[in-house]
């Protein structure tokens, strides 16, 4: 009470400080409007004839821009042309008795104005007053325009980001006066987007309002409130450059480590390679998403493609092991020869060097070593005579033991390369599943975003 009378003290003495001269026809009969009307008004009641009547205010709320999206936080932050419309009872007047004056423009501080706050408001600071004007007209309507930046409470849903659509809502209500007191209702059905400025990561597709009255717990009488949904969808362009396509691009390559030669000593590198990128983009996408139970979108797929890498990495290794298979391995085994290195290699045009595609070699069997002993006697023919070379018993076994000596060598050198070919039939195998795979996941996450 003393801050208002301190403003209108000093409002009229400005006013008679004036000369005569400086005030027109039109600025003598405001200020005489303005004596009589504020002689003996307080802005401290409510401005009804009758205590029992019930107040109405009309709220109407611009939208102006979207200054920040606080998805971690959850928190919205936005900047609103708020417009209050009520009449006051005690501050009506006849135009006829002022010169046809029928409107005039006074500090709000002056007049009695309505406790409607944001409910969901999630700053911690005071709610502060506008320091605008309100448009005094002749009947005793108010109109309070002022300007505000709001930070309120939204639940962010980020399951399907970065393709993802927000319903962010803005409840406006009394604080203090029931719905027997005042009554709030919204202007028309939806928040104004006349004078929006477009957002670069928001779309906004409406604002539609709707009234609702509720009753709470510590208060008998019900409370009327306003609550306007803002309905957002997100612009997905720039994370689909920055976060998506890198893993796509990166998922594609992966499967290519079943494609590189095994002497290289490249394939498990890249593997692990790939992984490591994998998971820096992974931690960069954990800083800007909430903590929720929902996993995002783009989460499952960096998920799925870290599975998919880690599963390829361990095939890779033991295909590795197949491909450098001793001398003192044992032999493919024959469903192995049969199904693998007999079909599969002919199907996925697996082949020798110098083998036509689609003709796989037939499978040989490893010759079985002679006994120098057993049927190594002297060839038959014409030499009769006793000091004969091809008689000499110890020249053919160490003949023969040359001869068994390179067989086995053939043997195991047979066996080895048929390891070896294995390796590279699971090599073609393993890269069509997994290239087939990353394909698929990526076109399913792109297809999102069309």
């Amino acid at each position: 009470m003393g801050l208002r009378s301190h403003h209108l003290s000093l409002g009229l003495l400005l006013l008679f400080l004036l000369p005569a001269e400086c005030l027109g026809a039109e600025g003598r009969l405001a200020l005489k409007l303005f004596h009589d009307l504020f002689a003996n008004y307080t802005s401290a009641l409510r401005p009804v004839a009758d205590t029992d009547q019930t107040l109405n205010v009309t709220l109407e709320v611009t939208l102006s821009q979207i200054i920040d999206m606080d998805e971690r936080n959850q928190v919205l932050t936005l900047y609103l042309w708020i417009r209050q419309e009520w009449t006051d009872a005690y501050l009506r007047w006849d135009p006829n008795a002022y010169g046809g004056l029928d409107a005039i423009r006074i500090p709000s501080s002056l007049v009695w104005r309505p406790d409607i706050v944001l409910y969901n408001k999630a700053d911690a600071q005071p709610p502060g007053s506008a320091s605008t004007n309100v448009v005094l007209r002749h009947d005793g309507a108010v109109r309070w325009d002022a300007p505000a930046i709001t930070r309120s409470s939204c639940r962010v849903d980020v399951a399907a980001f970065p393709f993802d659509a927000q319903r962010c809502g803005l409840t406006f209500g009394s604080w203090t006066h029931g719905g027997h007191q005042l009554d709030v209702r919204p202007r028309g059905a939806a928040a104004s987007l006349a004078d929006f400025v477009e957002n670069v990561e928001w779309r906004v597709l409406g604002m539609p309002a709707r009234r609702r009255v509720l009753t709470y717990g510590c208060c008998s009488e019900p409370y009327p409130d306003v609550t306007f949904t803002l309905l957002l969808h997100r612009r997905a362009a720039a994370y689909v450059c920055n976060l998506l396509l890198p893993c796509v691009l990166i998922s594609l390559l992966a499967p290519l480590a079943f494609h590189l030669p095994a002497d290289s000593g490249e394939k498990v590198s890249l593997g692990i390679t790939v992984l490591l990128a994998l998971t820096v983009f992974q931690l960069l996408l954990a800083e800007s998403m909430p903590p929720a139970e929902s996993v995002p979108l783009i989460g499952k797929y960096y998920m799925a493609t870290m599975t998919m890498v880690t599963f390829s990495t361990a095939l890779t290794i033991l295909i590795m092991n197949l491909h450098y298979c001793g001398p003192s391995a044992r032999p493919v085994p024959a469903w192995a020869r049969a199904l693998l290195l007999g079909h599969l290699a002919q199907s996925l045009c697996v082949q020798e060097r110098g083998e036509p595609c689609g003709q796989s070699r037939p499978p040989e069997l490893s010759p079985s070593p002679q006994s120098p002993e057993g049927g190594a006697g002297p060839p038959g023919g014409p030499c009769h005579e006793p000091r004969c070379l091809c008689r000499q018993e110890a020249l053919l076994h160490h003949v023969a033991t040359i001869a068994n000596t390179f067989r086995s060598h053939r043997a195991a050198q047979r066996c080895h390369e048929d390891w070896k070919r294995l390796a590279r039939v699971m090599d073609r195998f393993f890269l069509g599943i997994f290239f087939s795979m990353a394909l698929v996941m990526s076109l399913l996450v792109l297809v999102q975003a069309l």
